[in-house]
């Protein structure tokens, strides 16, 4: 019986742990990241061959700096940037600089990812705007994007343009996407009412 309890307050706690917004910096939190990888864009979106762990280690693993949303331990949703060329899109996209603004710092955003029964504003909003604050704290203009194409008014909702022609591959197609930065932060909050502390 004094287990069961035990279980049930676990159980209880863990379901009322606060949403935590943070830089990931934990080899378990890094673990996570992998797991829900692989689920978005092996299992969900067909854009990777399965791995027999079912960890999908990004590319640009070591250049990301990703942004999570956790309850308890648990990773619920994730993002991440990088500024280092060439960008992803530079792969996929022949001359990407002709389709921005001259003389912009350029950021990419990519690898937007939230567990399905969480979808909700509540973890975009916190997500993106911590990313919006990591963005403008580094002086960055442009933002770039591969929105999948399922997703694509909700980027042009966020204020993103479309540009160029769509990548990918059949399943897994993608619009280039940019926005400036400019008030990218106070325009998440109003969008999605009220930001969240940022813990790091």
């Amino acid at each position: 019986m004094a287990d069961k309890v035990r279980l049930i307050d676990e159980f209880v706690a863990k379901a009322s742990a606060p949403f935590v917004f943070k830089v990931a910096s934990k080899d378990c939190e890094f673990a996570q990241i992998h797991r829900l990888n692989h689920k978005t864009f092996v299992e969900e979106i067909p854009q990777h061959d399965a791995t027999s762990d079912m960890l999908l280690v990004d590319r640009f693993h070591e250049e990301n700096t990703y942004f999570i949303c956790l309850k308890g331990v648990r990773l619920i949703g994730m993002v991440a940037a990088r500024d280092q060329r060439p960008f992803s899109l530079d792969q996929k996209l022949e001359n990407l600089d002709s389709y921005l603004p001259a003389e912009s710092s350029i950021c990419e955003i990519r690898l937007l990812s939230i567990e399905k029964e969480h979808r909700v504003g509540r973890i975009i909003q916190g997500l993106l705007t911590i990313l919006a604050r990591h963005c403008t704290d580094r002086g960055y203009d442009i933002a770039i994007i591969s929105g999948t194409i399922l997703q694509e008014r909700f980027y042009q909702r966020l204020g993103f343009v479309s540009f160029g022609p769509r990548v990918g591959q059949p399943g897994a197609l993608y619009q280039p996407m940019y926005r400036e930065l400019g008030t990218l932060e106070d325009e998440f909050s109003a969008l999605f009412r009220r930001a969240p502390p940022l813990r790091v």
